[in-house]
């Protein structure tokens, strides 16, 4: 094979995550993972793969399904998808497995959509979520309403706020959704293209605009609290309630509305006051029904919530978060001898818990004491030819001018303990 007439390159929307950037993200995965955990959910892993069918059960009047999925057909002649997202599948997987309710789950992982990139927004994103599957209790609502406002605090946001919504039973939404598409029908002159395009497909989602051409009609659009019943009006009562009584502050925002056609009553979005209104959610999610069902199973209750990773680093960018260092190890074996020792050393302490690295190749000690400085080592284990024969070894702390001392061999990891070193 010849190779290309220029260097690969990553698609566009799809980029290469690098040190520290990683390691950003598996730390706040295993932030995100500690909080929900301690409230019983435990991680679920949805393929990447599904067949089709079980993304068109999000809506197929959403941009999700219309414009946006990466599907095709695979070997075996069946049409499938990459997920644009989680909860679908988590829901399927309900479906197959039939765990014991209420399955409280959550998740961390990958998603594509073929969508325009921008800052913030990729064609290949990472979200972190919970779902509950199999009980209707607004007590549970305001459980995970409060573990998303939760995550994002212990990750470090402070400038956020919480908007809540119910948008109703399947009757409520459905009156609303005729109500809407009236208002907008009545008001179309004074519509954008995109938001006429929209209305024909979901009224709902011209709710959630951000183009300036429209807010002032949106504006007079019917309210949801008009239309919903009395059930899903305690319901709602008893969410508020509940944030109330966990002091979790929230904004009532009557105009916040779900585009995916599965959700019901409580909804609510997590901003950053950080970043651009137009681009500043960082997180959301809210209450649904029949999603299992329309995936084969039996009538069930859900609700959960996905954080958007990309959004939350952003954010924490944004509020002036501390900038990430590289991990470092903790010891740089320096072998100016054959290399064994070097092999044996690290071997030894990684055995041990201890962070440490060497130098391949060789090299003098001038070079194998800059690769040590570099590394960001507190700890440099010199081994030459005197060592070798004394059965000792040479610690010097990197870090400070304190003077250089002898350590037998045997005692190195209990030395380097003693001195701070990970246990």
């Amino acid at each position: 094979m010849t190779a290309p007439d220029q260097p690969f390159r990553t698609l566009a929307g799809m980029r290469d995550l690098l040190p520290p950037e990683s390691g950003r993200r598996r730390d706040l995965v295993a932030t995100f993972a500690g909080v929900v955990e301690l409230a019983g959910y435990r991680e679920v892993q949805p393929p990447l793969v599904e067949e089709l069918g079980v993304f068109l059960r999000v809506g197929e009047a959403t941009d999700v399904v219309t414009k946006e999925m990466y599907d095709f057909e695979d070997k075996d002649g069946r049409r499938v998808a990459l997920r644009p997202e989680l909860t679908a599948g988590v829901a399927r997987a309900f479906v197959q497995h039939h765990p014991q309710v209420p399955w409280k789950v959550w998740y961390a992982g990958t998603n594509f959509r073929h969508e325009r990139p921008q800052k913030g927004r990729y064609r290949s994103f990472d979200q972190v979520g919970v779902e509950v599957l199999g009980v209707d209790d607004p007590d549970l609502d305001v459980e995970v309403v409060a573990l998303a406002w939760e995550s994002l605090r212990r990750l470090g946001l402070e400038r956020i706020r919480l908007l809540v919504n119910s948008i109703g039973d399947h009757d409520d939404r459905a009156r609303y959704v005729e109500a809407v598409r009236a208002f907008l029908d009545s008001r179309r002159g004074e519509l954008s293209e995109a938001a006429l395009a929209t209305a024909e497909r979901n009224p709902l989602r011209v709710l959630d605009t951000k183009r300036a051409e429209d807010l002032a009609v949106v504006a007079d659009a019917p309210l949801i609290a008009e239309h919903r019943s009395a059930a899903s009006a305690a319901h709602f009562e008893r969410v508020l309630l509940g944030l109330d009584a966990l002091e979790i502050p929230y904004e009532l925002a009557p105009r916040l509305v779900r585009g995916l056609d599965y959700y019901r009553r409580t909804t609510f979005e997590l901003v950053a006051e950080s970043l651009d209104a137009a681009q500043n959610a960082v997180g959301g999610g809210g209450r649904y029904d029949g999603l299992v069902e329309d995936l084969g199973g039996p009538p069930t209750d859900g609700i959960g919530f996905a954080l958007g990773v990309d959004r939350i680093l952003l954010a924490l960018e944004a509020e002036g978060a501390p900038e990430v260092q590289p991990v470092a190890v903790e010891v740089f074996v320096v072998d100016l001898t054959d290399g064994s020792s070097a092999r044996d050393l690290t071997h030894e302490l990684r055995s041990a818990g201890i962070s440490a690295d060497r130098r391949f190749g060789g090299g003098s000690m001038r070079s194998q004491m800059k690769s040590a400085d570099r590394s960001g080592a507190q700890w440099a284990v010199l081994i030459g030819a005197d060592e070798l024969e004394s059965g000792t070894v040479t610690v010097r702390d990197l870090r400070s001018d304190a003077p250089q001392s002898p350590v037998p061999r045997t005692d190195l990891v209990a030395e380097l303990r003693r001195r701070g070193t990970t246990t």
